[in-house]
């Protein structure tokens, strides 16, 4: 019952006959007086015209009968009811209601909500009992993890389909335990997951627990992984509220299910009064971080965005997306490197940015720590380039992109971001402009992450090679990380480093096992896992904080401050013109001592020449276990 020619056809003589069972029920089902029938008859085009313009103007055509619902009942209900009074009214003033016996204005609704709301009632109990009936090798047999909101939605959308055939939920609230969801069983605890999908053979595993934090995800597709069956998962939690929730929502559990946070509320109002109707610059604009602050600035209202990256092919990439996404924006993506202060100088002059955002910088350890004179001419003369032309200019706010390697930095390239951080700290003694640090650690997904190398290793069949059994990494999700770096620039006074609130460090060793049984393989069996020891610069472990900075709350719970020390602002300009100068003269020796004197708690790589030898042993060890 599709055709809403059809439902209109059969509406409208729902109504006709109505009106002349009402008519008839008035004389006891007999025939009518012959001036009484005759009046009936006249006004039954009447009767049609009036109740057919309030049918579709209750909606009455704009759904399919195969999902009514009570909604559509109570429009038939106001339907028909408000029918009845514009009849009688209309025939008040055409003849007033001669040969028309008033009992039938009350029995006409009455009977039209029964012919009405009957087919379609029962039409819908049909339709469910033809489902449930079905022979089971019509569907993928499905259970579904999980009796909230998001399985009930899902459980009834596949009641609906002839694709899936659910057979049951399962979930960890006793109270729901042998309860039944839209006709389908509660079964139980998630922990049973394995002996059902034997028991009942079924074919996909769907979890529907868009709120689920990592640490759930974890254990659920643990347990899945248990039962040697396919899953799926829904979206986040925003998409089931916006009704996006169905059966082509579903997608392939990943990794960020997995390792990612809890979705962060922020403050949006107090970032749009930041930024809105200023001009922005981002530096490294066209990089995995740059790239997503564009994307969460292009929407924030501002009167013009500077993208300025040395990266010609991902500068288009980006300038084409956000033309896009933000259409009238003033938009200009300009081609240049950090390092040029000339360059840096006219975009200044040209942009006049209010707001800028530091991103630009080398972050790959192993590159950086054998070229020492590129690390440092990037990312502290760049940054310094781009703190000088902030404060000439009279930028209001500046905010750098740190990392948790600049922690106790164990790298050259950590040693660069801790010393780029102590130049913004040193230039708000100085300077209106507010220099603000941000410091964060590995993101999901970024270019050269650890993620984007293990998919590739994957897909070519193996192996994954990860530095030590024991290796941990802080994560966070890309568009997190932007977020959190739009708050930290609206909520800071000048001088503070703010710390993002990371969670658990992620064991690297896990991390590889969870994405080769993603991708459907058996860690060891299908993708080995080698152990090549830590590369130069590299620490077991990272830190997000210094020992001598107290962490401080701020008033969001994921933007943490670092308490630090003042720092001497003429030794801080000292060191860059002798860092420029050794840089000048390519003498990479002066370079390594200046930045030792500069950052003391620097420390030699946690990579020893025996620590590749030793990641080889424990590989063997747990290979022979």
């Amino acid at each position: 019952m599709n055709s809403r020619t059809t439902i209109i056809v059969h509406d409208l003589c729902m109504v006709m006959l109505a009106w002349c069972l009402a008519l008839f029920a008035r004389f006891n089902f007999v025939m009518p007086p012959f001036e009484h029938f005759v009046s009936g008859l006249k006004a039954l085009p009447v009767v049609v015209v009036i109740q057919a313009l309030i049918l579709w103007r209750f909606g009455l055509y704009r759904g399919l009968w195969r999902f009514a619902s009570l909604k559509d009942l109570w429009n038939i209900i106001r339907s028909a009811a408000l029918g009845a009074v514009c009849v009688a009214l209309t025939l008040f003033f055409i003849n007033r209601l001669e040969g028309i016996p008033r009992s039938i204005l009350i029995l006409y609704p009455v009977f039209l909500l029964l012919f009405l709301g009957g087919p379609r009632l029962f039409y819908r109990l049909w339709k469910d009992r033809t489902l449930n009936l079905r022979q089971i090798t019509n569907g993928i047999r499905v259970l579904i993890v999980g009796a909230g909101e998001g399985g009930e939605a899902l459980a009834r959308e596949m009641l609906r389909g002839d694709a899936y055939l659910p057979l049951g939920l399962v979930d960890d609230r006793a109270a729901l335990a042998r309860r039944r969801i839209h006709g389908i069983p509660v079964l139980g605890a998630i922990e049973r997951l394995p002996l059902l999908v034997e028991r009942h053979q079924i074919d996909l595993v769907v979890i529907a627990i868009p709120s689920a934090t990592n640490l759930e995800m974890q254990r659920i597709v643990e347990i899945c992984e248990t039962a040697a069956c396919p899953f799926r998962t829904l979206p986040h939690l925003q998409d089931i509220v916006s009704g996006k929730v169905g059966m082509r929502a579903l997608r392939e559990v990943s990794i960020d299910d997995l390792l990612g946070r809890t979705g962060v509320q922020l403050d949006w109002q107090l970032i749009q009064t930041n930024l809105a109707g200023k001009s922005v610059l981002v530096t490294g604009g066209a990089g995995s971080i740059g790239a997503e602050l564009c994307r969460q600035i292009a929407r924030l209202g501002v009167s013009q965005l500077t993208v300025f990256d040395q990266s010609e092919f991902n500068l288009y990439t980006i300038d084409r997306e956000l033309r896009n996404l933000a259409p009238h924006l003033q938009i200009a993506c300009v081609l240049g490197d950090v390092c040029d202060r000339v360059a840096v100088t006219q975009v200044f002059q040209t942009a006049k940015p209010q707001i800028v955002f530091h991103a630009a910088a080398y972050k790959h350890v192993p590159i950086v720590e054998a070229q020492i004179r590129a690390g440092v001419h990037n990312n502290v003369l760049g940054t310094d380039t781009v703190v000088n032309a902030a404060a000439d200019h009279g930028c209001e706010t500046m905010v750098l992109i740190s990392t948790d390697k600049a922690v106790r930095p164990s790298s050259l390239m950590g040693v660069t971001k801790r010393i780029a951080e102590l130049t913004c700290e040193a230039a708000n003694q100085n300077s209106r402009t507010r220099f603000i640090t941000v410091r964060f650690g590995n993101v999901l997904g970024s270019t050269g992450s650890v993620v984007p190398l293990f998919q590739s290793q994957i897909a070519a069949g193996g192996p994954i090679t990860v530095t030590h059994p024991d290796a941990s990494r802080y994560f966070m999700t890309i568009p997190e990380a932007s977020q959190l770096i739009l708050l930290a620039a609206a909520a800071g006074k000048g001088g503070e480093i703010f710390v993002l609130d990371m969670g658990k460090p992620v064991n690297i060793t896990y991390l590889a096992e969870q994405m080769i049984r993603l991708s459907g393989h058996i860690p060891g069996e299908d993708i080995r896992i080698v152990y090549t020891g830590l590369r130069p610069g590299e620490k077991l472990h990272e830190e997000l904080f210094h020992a001598n900075e107290a962490l401080v709350p701020t008033a969001h719970e994921k933007l943490l401050l670092a308490g630090h020390t003042s720092v001497d602002a003429n030794y801080v300009r000292t060191l860059i013109t002798h860092l420029r100068e050794a840089c000048g003269r390519f003498d990479e020796a002066l370079i390594r001592d200046l930045i030792r004197t500069a950052v003391p708690e620097f420390r030699e790589s946690e990579a020893s020449p025996s620590s590749a030898d030793e990641a080889r042993i424990i590989q063997f060890k747990r290979s022979t276990k």
